[in-house]
């Protein structure tokens, strides 16, 4: 994933997350974020639940602008657009045939998973995701 460029993850909306109107709920795209987000950090060797600390979700938003229904292709760019000391932004644009479906964030704390207080992001963490920060106002207002 060269610098400035999002990490994209491709998928299909699953039957399971679509709602009575035949279009995917509005918490369900916050599983398929997490799951670009996962595979994202997976490239720093950050597996979740392997350490001594978490990530707890402390703001999420999505905002919809086509509908996504089962079994569509969407691709998921994910954008670190915040690197704070103890917690990262991540922004998300969701494609269906190129066309912006959905935009999102989430905003993690990182947590000692001991005293459940937030604590520093790890020293060399910080490096590898440093090298993917982009910024957020330049790289999002290309898909709006």
């Amino acid at each position: 994933m060269p610098q400035g460029e999002p990490f994209r993850f491709q998928t299909r909306i699953r039957f399971i997350d679509t709602d009575s109107s035949g279009r995917i709920h509005y918490t369900a795209m916050f599983r398929y974020f997490e799951s670009a987000e996962i595979e994202f950090l997976r490239e720093f060797g950050l597996m979740y639940g392997k350490s001594g600390y978490a990530f707890p979700r402390v703001h999420v938003e999505c905002d919809f602008f086509l509908p996504l229904v089962h079994d569509d292709l969407i691709e998921i760019q994910v954008f670190l657009t915040h690197l704070g000391r103890s917690s990262l932004r991540f922004e998300f644009r969701t494609l269906k045939s190129s066309e912006l479906a959905a935009k999102g964030a989430v905003v993690i704390a990182c947590m000692d998973s001991k005293t459940q207080r937030a604590t520093p992001i790890p020293h060399e963490l910080r490096e590898k995701l440093a090298a993917k920060l982009v910024n957020a106002e330049e790289t999002l207002a290309k898909g709006d």
